[in-house]
């Protein structure tokens, strides 16, 4: 190595080298707590959101059963608005299991979400969710929380199954109509 190249070689800046690096971890934090600050912003927003119903000692048998990711849940028909209170911002793995008497989806480390079938009003295999986009990749319940209606994401370990859910989920929502309309 040539004089030349080891004098370039050298770092005699040490002081703007330490500068640019604290100054660029300033940055990093104040964005992260920026972020942090917005979530619980949207979280205070929907404080009003009424506390979601409890899971049933007994769920029933299950129909159809599946493992894979929960992307959360945003205000139906608008994907880009996620609903964070109440644990249902969270992203998790999760393990579906649909029965006569609804939706369990058990989500480890974090709250169980049960939706009872009289809530359920459909499901589509659509291509994203807040925080999540994948082409035909998400399965999409739709459901309602007293008068709010709520899309939930999930993607299942074998994407080539949400075709299955769809179709059971909407038959649920068909039996549970005519078993409704019946009692009156």
């Amino acid at each position: 190595m040539t004089e030349l190249a080891k004098e370039q070689a050298k770092v005699t800046n040490w002081p703007g080298y330490i500068g640019w690096a604290v100054g660029l971890l300033i940055v990093i934090g104040l964005v992260y707590w920026l972020m942090r600050q917005g979530w619980n912003w949207r979280r205070t927003l929907q404080s009003d959101l009424p506390e979601l119903p409890a899971v049933p000692a007994d769920p029933g048998t299950a129909l159809l059963e599946t493992s894979g990711r929960y992307h959360g849940s945003t205000t139906a028909g608008n994907w880009l608005d996620r609903v964070v209170a109440h644990g249902l911002g969270t992203r998790s793995l999760a393990e579906l299991t649909l029965t006569e008497r609804g939706l369990l989806v058990r989500r480890p480390g974090d709250v169980d979400l049960w939706i009872p079938a009289e809530a359920l009003t459909g499901a589509r295999q659509d291509s994203g969710i807040a925080g999540k986009v994948v082409p035909a990749g998400l399965l999409v319940v739709t459901w309602t929380h007293h008068s709010m209606a709520l899309d939930s994401g999930f993607r299942a370990d074998h994407p080539d199954e949400h075709a299955a859910w769809v179709e059971a989920v909407d038959a649920l929502v068909v039996r549970t109509k005519k078993t409704e309309e019946a009692a009156k």
